[in-house]
């Protein structure tokens, strides 16, 4: 039987799906502007910068919530999602960054490393899971 949110989760869930609404407005806004040469010099940094304000905005509630939940099991889960998800993201950041130096694969943007991230949190939620149901079993 699933537990019940925690206030943490319940702040953290609203601050994120808050965020990601944001990003999404700020990305299409980004994406049409630049699509449409709207914008040009300072502006144009600007704008690109934006759409990622609201994903540091989610590390940073993450790391909040880190601080405010107070079930030290749920946090432990969370922490170890994040570490999960930490070490799949700079694992291979530091592996593909080593085959791009050697001109063996393309240059990928910078900003998939946080995508990679957010994969390996749902990894880590996936393990977190399958680990919560052996301990059961």
């Amino acid at each position: 039987m699933a537990q019940k949110p925690t206030r943490a989760m319940r702040r953290y869930n609203k601050t994120v799906i808050l965020l990601s609404l944001l990003y999404a407005v700020l990305l299409m806004g980004a994406v049409y502007a630049f699509n449409r040469h709207l914008i040009s010099g300072p502006l144009a940094y600007v704008a690109a910068i934006l759409p990622a304000l609201p994903i540091v905005g989610i590390f940073g509630a993450i790391g909040r919530y880190f601080v405010e939940e107070q079930d030290e099991y749920i946090r432990m889960m969370m922490v170890r999602q994040s570490l999960i998800a930490s070490g799949i993201a700079l694992s291979l950041a530091t592996v593909w960054g080593f085959l791009e130096s050697f001109d063996l694969v393309r240059h990928i943007d910078a900003y998939y490393i946080a995508v990679v991230w957010f994969a390996g949190l749902g990894a880590g939620g996936c393990y977190n899971a399958l680990t919560n149901r052996a301990d059961r079993a």
